[in-house]
Order: C-alpha cells, then sequence, then structure tokens
C-alpha cells in the first residue's frame, strides 16, 4: 500500500510539470498566432507561419509521447523547442524567451522526473 501512494505521488508531480512545461509553451503558439493575424502589417513572409506552426505540432505530439512515456518524445521535444526557437531567431530575429524558459522547466524539472522512469520507457 505505501509503494502505490508513493507511485501516485510520483505521478502528480510528473503531470504538474508537464502541465506548466505545455502552458509555457502556449506562450510561443500565442506569439506565433499573433504574428499570423498581423503578418501584412509586419511584413512576414505568409510560409514562415507554416513552417512555425507545423513545429508546433510537432511539439505538442513529443509532449503527448512523453505523457505516453515513449523515450522518442524525451528526445524529440527538446529538439523541437530549438527548431522553434531558431525559426523565430531567423526569420524575425527575435529572443523568444518562453522557449528558452520551457528548456529550462523540461531540463531542470522535467527530466527529474522522467530519468528515474527511463528504464521503465518504451
Amino acid at each position: 500500500m505505501n509503494s502505490k501512494a508513493e507511485k501516485s505521488k510520483k505521478n502528480k508531480s510528473f503531470y504538474i510539470i508537464f502541465g506548466l512545461i505545455l502552458l509555457v509553451f502556449f506562450l510561443s503558439v500565442n506569439t506565433d498566432l499573433a504574428e499570423l493575424s498581423q503578418h501584412k502589417a509586419i511584413n512576414i513572409p505568409f510560409g514562415f507561419f507554416y513552417y512555425t506552426l507545423g513545429i508546433d505540432i510537432l511539439v505538442i505530439l513529443s509532449w503527448l509521447l512523453i505523457i505516453f512515456n515513449r523515450k522518442a518524445g524525451v528526445i524529440f521535444f527538446p529538439i523541437f523547442i530549438m527548431l522553434h526557437f531558431g525559426l523565430h531567431n531567423y526569420f524575425l530575429s527575435t529572443y523568444l524567451y518562453s522557449d528558452i524558459t520551457v528548456l529550462f522547466l523540461f531540463i531542470g524539472l522535467g527530466l527529474l522526473e522522467i530519468i528515474p522512469r527511463w528504464k521503465y520507457l518504451r
């Protein structure tokens, strides 16, 4: 009985941390959607939004893989976040603090929850 209580406690922090990571990532998605609505006023190429929103979808899919305990999600999540950051930096010369915050939360808190479970991941 004690192990079940400990396991549910670990699951609770796991979901809280990854919920926080997704919440902060939605700040980046909001930035992308705001730029999409103003792309003519700020003179951004329209194709940029297909790239960034595609990467946003891939980030959310990799986040779901992490939630369902898949190693591929753990590997692809930071790669897609850095790719999203790089697209903003290349096309708009903007430094998205939300992407850096997501990486900080993933590396600083998320991996603390994932590493003990690593041998159980598929």
